[in-house]
């Protein structure tokens, strides 16, 4: 019998971590989803007003929840640098 290195793996889910950051980019995932679906229901049927609206909602949804991402990592940094700098030895 052939095994794989997959198969000496022991069996794991993810980590507590990786479960927060999963959690963190939810909306993200989310928003391209969403906006994956507009695209997808574009192909099969001639093009509506609507679906410019819908597709340009999609797309903003979609750089709201990044820009929101982007400043969620920034501030989380901010934090672990200022916590740094309060320690004894920290940086200046």
């Amino acid at each position: 019998m052939h095994t794989t290195h997959s198969d000496t793996l022991p069996e794991r889910g993810p980590t507590p971590a990786e479960l927060d950051a999963i959690e963190v980019e939810m909306p993200v995932i989310l928003a391209e989803v969403d906006l994956l679906d507009v695209r997808i229901a574009m192909l099969d049927r001639p093009l509506y007003p609507i679906d410019a609206r819908r597709l340009r909602r999609a797309e903003h949804r979609l750089l709201v929840e990044r820009a929101r991402l982007v400043a969620l990592v920034q501030a989380k940094r901010c934090q672990r640098a200022a916590h740094r700098a309060d320690l004894p030895g920290g940086a200046a």
